[in-house]
């Protein structure tokens, strides 16, 4: 089974010891239900709403995962002040094609680290070269400074292509969550400059900041990342609060461009419980009125990130995760 990130004694975060103490039970008890329940609504929701929070926000989410067996894992320096894992499957054939996943964790918490396994299993599965981007996170560092971040990794490989083994024909973009905003503002920026990427793997993206100005999300967003949590992490990247018409620096936020003719192919999947649902499903279409191939998958009762902790122990974040699999696969595999 996929190691958790230790969320729950977060959910709802305060300062008081009994509410700690509730968390903490909680925890314990989702630990006792079967494996095949907990694609349920069981993961309590993630309540940051002040930088004073983060601290204690990073310690619990973040958490390495160990890779699988079968995976060389070396880390590289960057420049600019990131860093990238390299996830390579021993007896890959060459050239390849390679992925640039990037983390989730709203822009303000996460760690490369977290996703080795997942990043691991990708690799080995696929065949390809992962490159994980560790980037500087808001509100250290807001925009444009993670997307920054990724580009450099991106260029890196690209320019090592040859002596990776990698395709340059044959090179994605990919993340969850907040990797997926990351990702899509990458190949947005990608198709701008005239060097446009394979492929973008968009996993419950967190693309529009204005689903910030809505009250009403269908009963979604209840589990796991909230509205208060998404109005704080697009508060910390943007540098400002959201507003219909507030923000105009392109890249920023993928939803809000206009034009999304002439971008890579794209896969979207999401649960029909995330808080990102309906954006989501919006880009996805804005995608294919555009005349860009997307794929859809929706999964039903999934809420947000939850195959993250349940990797393929449940039948409906085992279907996601195939769905993802099998899209990256026809793409570059």
């Amino acid at each position: 089974m996929t190691p958790r990130p230790r969320l729950l004694p977060l959910a709802p975060i305060t300062l008081g010891a009994t509410a700690v103490g509730a968390a903490l039970a909680r925890a314990r008890a989702v630990r006792e239900v079967p494996r095949a329940m907990r694609i349920a609504p069981l993961w309590a929701p993630l309540a940051l709403t002040h930088p004073a929070l983060l601290p204690l926000a990073r310690r619990a989410y973040g958490i390495p995962t160990k890779p699988v067996d079968g995976v060389e894992v070396t880390v590289r320096g960057l420049p600019g002040g990131a860093a990238v894992r390299v996830h390579g499957p021993v007896g890959r054939q060459h050239p390849s094609g390679a992925l640039v996943w990037v983390h989730g964790g709203g822009t303000v918490m996460g760690t490369a680290a977290q996703d080795d396994r997942l990043c691991s299993e990708l690799a080995r599965d696929l065949g390809v070269l992962v490159v994980n981007v560790d980037y500087r996170l808001a509100p250290e560092h807001p925009f444009p400074t993670p997307l920054d971040d990724c580009a450099e990794a991106l260029e890196w490989l690209r320019a090592a292509a040859a002596d990776l083994g990698v395709d340059p024909a044959r090179i994605a973009v990919g993340g969850a969550s907040a990797g997926g905003l990351l990702a899509a503002a990458l190949a947005q920026r990608t198709a701008d400059e005239g060097s446009p990427v394979a492929f973008q793997l968009l996993v419950y993206p967190m693309l529009d900041d204005r689903t910030n100005l809505r009250s009403d999300h269908g009963g979604r967003g209840r589990f796991l990342w909230t509205p208060p949590s998404n109005r704080f992490a697009w508060n910390s990247y943007l540098g400002h609060a959201p507003a219909e018409d507030g923000e105009d620096r392109p890249y920023a936020v993928p939803a809000r461009r206009a034009d999304l003719a002439g971008l890579p192919p794209a896969w979207i999947g999401v649960g029909d419980l995330d808080l990102f649902h309906d954006e989501d499903l919006e880009y996805a279409a804005r995608l294919r009125a555009a005349g860009v191939a997307c794929d859809v998958h929706v999964e039903p009762g999934m809420y947000h990130a939850a195959d993250a902790f349940l990797g393929d122990t449940a039948p409906g974040t085992a279907r996601f995760r195939a769905a993802m699999r099998a899209a990256v696969r026809a793409a570059i595999g």
